[in-house]
């Protein structure tokens, strides 16, 4: 799986993590090929959790390490940690009873302006609810925070 080379220790983690609470993680499977908009999603019936790297990769730029020097790829690296964080966010979700974790309103109070599109994107896309898309999206920055909560509601 490619995606990897993109995530730091704690989203490594994070992914050992998923793995313990029998998530599948996959990478650029036939959804990501019918939406090239997304960089992942969560399939709440298998458990499973798909990363779009060839999306992410294309929206964000990616060069090869002939074109240019691997550092300046880290929008893709951003994308792809990000996108992990956010799905694992429904797969807390999932573990607790369909429902979110945290506060929606203290949590939508700090989600950041421009996510704004990308919420509705994802509410008018995809099954999600606003509230649970809230909290991914907000959860999607805060790696510790994503780590913590599946050791809490998953294992």
């Amino acid at each position: 799986m490619e995606f990897i080379i993109f995530l730091s220790k704690l989203d490594k983690d994070i992914l050992e993590l998923l793995t313990k609470a029998n998530y599948i993680v996959e990478e650029n499977k036939v959804e990501c090929q019918l939406n090239k908009k997304i960089k992942g999603l969560h399939n709440f019936e298998e458990n499973k959790i798909i990363i779009c790297t060839e999306n992410a990769k294309r929206k964000t730029n990616y060069k090869t390490i002939k074109q240019q020097p691997r550092k300046d790829n880290f929008k893709t690296e951003r994308a792809i940690r990000k996108a992990l964080r956010h799905e694992a966010t429904h797969a807390i979700q999932k573990c607790n009873n369909n429902k979110t974790v945290g506060d929606i309103e203290k949590l939508e109070s700090k989600l950041h302006p421009s996510k704004r599109n990308a919420l509705k994107f994802s509410i008018s896309n995809f099954s999600g609810t606003y509230a649970k898309e809230v909290e991914a999206y907000v959860l999607e920055d805060k790696p510790k925070k994503v780590k913590n909560l599946i050791k809490k509601y998953c294992l």
